[in-house]
């Protein structure tokens, strides 16, 4: 049966559709075709699915500001993740990802960071070869595994498996790598049931070690843990280990691929690249703002759960239930305004624009999201990103071997880019 139709209709973008339900060479530079075809307010139909999109400077600050409740960021993120991850791993969960970033949690992460970046240097060694997106990746699972995986989620064997595992599970493949998606679906999902079976392995152990009283300094852990105290055994091992995997799922991948295209742009830009070396924190975080932009491919999206008015500027559209409204990061972040193109750290103070005298709304850009949709984990990312960038620049000298700058991957829609192939450097002690 189809959707009710959005009164008044705005154009339709016929034979437009997005890369999990048909082939797309460029996800994001179709749907930049359709709005220089037919405006800033259109619709399209994927698949199954209906789309409105908006890009005015109206219809993004309408969609920021519609309510959860009614147009659902959280289910059109689950909606995206479960084409790639098994549904187990989305049930009952007790313990979500944005409950363990609270301003006071920073500081253990932190700590955890030292401590990974320690061992990554030790890994490394004083001179070699490295792909800088691996590196930052396995940089990643390290830090978030010592924060909220237990005991030797961090080292040894049980690292590795869990590394992994989680290579696997990543669920940013469902926007990174949208072709895919159809060999996972007629798999079942066998690899990823798999590999979360890992996971539940390591991290039940890690639970028995806990409620042993064999460790200590796992503040986070523990807080996922007493959340299924009231549990049998056997439950309470399995529901942990899934809180960890959907906390990590959700947490990690983007991030480490903001760190690499951060350490990317600081390496084609020597003087800021000096300077961020001898220890200017501001200047990091400046620098890893700026790289998250210009990396951004993300879609966002809201699944309509009742009908919502939607104001685009020169209409206000009502838009029935079943529908998902979005708008397309990286067409707003690179030409809202002028110089948006362009590199240039010195336009954020602290996580704002310095000056947004330029852009009809302040929300045509961003980093992280706005308002209440703020990526929860922005404070925790940011330091993370301007600690790592410092200690590895700091300690080893990179030079890049890549002629031209990496791009995307171009089906990619959805996230912080990934790199389309190998962006490898060598190193050397400073």
């Amino acid at each position: 049966m189809p959707l009710p139709e959005i009164v008044p209709a705005p154009p339709l973008a016929v034979g437009v559709g997005l890369p999990w339900d048909q082939p797309v060479g460029d996800a994001v530079a179709a749907i930049a075709a359709a709005r220089a075809t037919h405006g800033d307010t259109f619709t399209l139909t994927s698949g199954r699915d209906h789309y409105l999109f908006t890009f005015s400077p109206r219809g993004v600050e309408s969609f920021y500001g519609l309510p959860e409740e009614a147009a659902s960021k959280g289910v059109a993120d689950y909606l995206m993740l479960r084409r790639k991850l098994p549904d187990g791993i989305f049930e009952g969960r007790r313990t979500l990802p944005g409950s363990l970033f609270r301003r006071d949690d920073v500081a253990g992460y932190l700590r955890h960071l030292d401590e990974a970046l320690a061992q990554t240097v030790a890994e490394l060694g004083p001179s070699g070869e490295t792909d800088l997106f691996a590196l930052t990746r396995r940089l990643g699972h390290r830090m978030g595994l010592a924060s909220w995986a237990g005991p030797d989620a961090a080292d040894g064997d049980t690292f590795e498996a869990l590394v992994e595992a989680f290579d696997t599970l990543d669920g940013s493949d469902a926007f990174v790598h949208p072709d895919a998606m159809a060999a996972v679906a007629a798999s079942g999902k066998a690899a990823e049931r798999a590999a979360l079976e890992v996971v539940v392995e390591h991290v039940g152990s890690a639970v028995d070690r806990l409620l042993d009283d064999d460790v200590t300094d796992h503040a986070l852990f523990a807080r996922i843990v007493a959340a299924w105290a009231d549990e049998p055994e056997d439950v309470r091992r399995r529901g942990v280990a899934l809180d960890v995997a959907l906390i990590h799922v959700a947490s990690m991948s983007n991030l480490a691929a903001a760190l690499g295209w951060a350490l990317v742009d600081l390496l084609g830009h020597p003087q800021e690249e000096a300077a961020v070396v001898a220890g200017d924190a501001d200047l990091a975080q400046r620098c890893a703002l700026e790289s998250t932009r210009l990396a951004q491919r993300s879609i966002m999206a809201r699944t309509v759960l009742r009908p919502v008015s939607l104001d685009v500027g020169d209409a206000v559209l009502e838009v029935p239930a079943g529908w998902t409204i979005a708008t397309l990061l990286p067409l707003l972040n690179t030409s809202a305004g002028p110089g948006l193109d362009r590199w240039e750290p010195s336009r954020w103070d602290r996580h704002r624009l310095a000056d947004t005298s330029d852009l009809a709304s302040p929300q045509l850009v961003t980093a992280f999201g706005h308002g209440r949709h703020t990526c929860p984990a922005q404070p925790f990312a940011l330091a993370a990103m301007t600690a790592a960038a410092t200690t590895l620049l700091g300690t080893y000298d990179l030079a890049p071997r890549w002629s031209s700058s990496p791009t995307p991957v171009p089906a990619q829609i959805g996230g912080v880019a990934r790199a389309d192939g190998p962006c490898i450097v060598d190193y050397a002690l400073r």
